[in-house]
């Protein structure tokens, strides 16, 4: 079997998003049990989709707070314990939520620490706030979400892993491209922060001859916490490059310092 035409193939990343028959998803089961290269990369889609949904969830807004504070029946004069319960909820249908209700907690805990209150939620009460706040959270951004959702579960969009080259054979990226929209979301985790006075730019690349385009430079790499950037890309490309580049980026990448490197599949 031709496991990296298989991983190429997009099914996995299909099998991730819920689009496969039950048969499929047995077939996709048993291949992961057999060969530990196609569990790694259902493991790796996974990570990076948990990613992609942390970058477009909501920030903790004043409803959601005061939301938050209703459900505890939070007062002055009240002081009880957090015991948050254990939840088996699916991670794909709640990717953000979870973040935003530990932040809402967390921002009470803050705004009242010089009273030392420890606050006690049973586990019903717990669940209910939990599932109002993201109802309420769901008004503002449920259009975001589904946009996301549709381009990850899109039968064309094309996955595009890049491998570390020569001295950076540790560094890792992968792009998401979606022809439709001339947008690809790039997962670069596997890539170190730039240095000082350096930055990681992007290319497109044609094969025949070989011809770079710039698609632009990642300035805000170092402060992205989940290193997942949505880059515009109207090129017919047969490959995407990052390289590390002085501040500012360069006309043509500097081969010495190609980090990752990837081809499309045919």
């Amino acid at each position: 079997m031709d496991i990296k035409a298989y991983i190429d193939s997009g099914i996995l990343e299909l099998y991730v998003t819920g689009q496969l028959s039950e048969q499929e998803n047995q077939e996709v089961y048993e291949l992961m049990q057999q060969y530990p290269e196609i569990l790694d990369e259902v493991l790796a889609i996974e990570a990076a989709l948990i990613k992609l949904g942390a970058s477009v969830s909501p920030g903790v807004s004043k409803s959601t707070i005061q939301l938050i504070k209703q459900r505890l029946e939070f007062t002055s004069e009240s002081s009880k314990v957090v015991h948050l319960p254990k939840s088996r909820t699916n991670w794909f249908t709640y990717t953000g939520w979870a973040a935003a209700l530990i932040a809402g907690v967390g921002l009470l805990w803050t705004v009242n620490q010089n009273k030392q209150l420890e606050i006690q939620l049973s586990d019903a009460d717990l669940e209910n706030a939990y599932l109002e706040t993201q109802i309420e959270d769901a008004k503002t951004d449920l259009a975001a979400k589904e946009n996301l959702l549709n381009i990850l579960r899109d039968k064309d969009i094309i996955s595009v892993p890049l491998g570390g080259q020569g001295n950076f054979a540790n560094s890792y990226a992968k792009v998401y491209w979606n022809k439709a929209d001339n947008s690809i979301y790039l997962d670069a985790q596997g890539l170190p922060d730039a240095p000082e006075g350096k930055v990681w730019q992007v290319w497109s690349l044609t094969l025949n001859p070989l011809t770079p385009t710039s698609l632009g430079t990642i300035e805000d790499f170092n402060s992205d916490e989940n290193k997942i950037f949505t880059i515009a890309n109207a090129n017919e490309s047969e490959a995407f490059g990052i390289t590390l580049e002085p501040a500012g980026g360069s006309e043509s990448p500097t081969m010495e310092q190609l980090h990752t490197l990837g081809v499309v599949a045919p």
